[in-house]
């Protein structure tokens, strides 16, 4: 059975798809996860910590830092995350958002992931086949 981006629309989690077409958001309280300017941090776990923090005027101690992605490691990333849509990495959105051609870049892990029948390349997408969705950690670990 092939899937039909139109079969899903409507029920797509927003905050799931969100975060695979790299949005930023702010994460608020203990904890909290955010992901801004291309920079990943999170919040202490401890509301103790976190208040004390805020009660000493150190409110920058409650900030826990991750990572800052370069534009290499971005664009990885948003192969990865796209790959998880049913609708796949649009090459167009890809070259507006990297000014690159994600075919030349990542030519030789598309053609493994083409001859192996993981992914396919149509039009202007590319997206997981039915033996893709089946074993999509083998196509994601390409891009990790």
């Amino acid at each position: 059975m092939k899937f039909q981006t139109s079969q899903f629309h409507g029920y797509e989690s927003r905050h799931n798809l969100d975060c695979w077409n790299q949005k930023e958001y702010i994460g608020l309280g203990t904890a909290a996860h955010s992901y801004t300017n291309g920079v990943r941090y999170s919040n202490v776990e401890t509301i103790e910590e976190y208040i004390q923090n805020y009660q000493m005027d150190k409110p920058e101690n409650n900030f826990i830092f991750h990572e800052k992605q370069t534009t290499q490691s971005a664009a990885r990333e948003y192969m990865l995350l796209g790959l998880r849509k049913i609708k796949g990495v649009s090459i167009q959105e890809f070259k507006q958002k990297y000014a690159q051609n994600p075919i030349y870049l990542y030519r030789k892990e598309l053609e493994k992931l083409v001859e192996e029948q993981l992914i396919e390349i149509d039009g202007d997408n590319i997206r997981l086949t039915n033996k893709g969705i089946d074993l999509a950690n083998l196509v994601w670990e390409e891009f990790v």
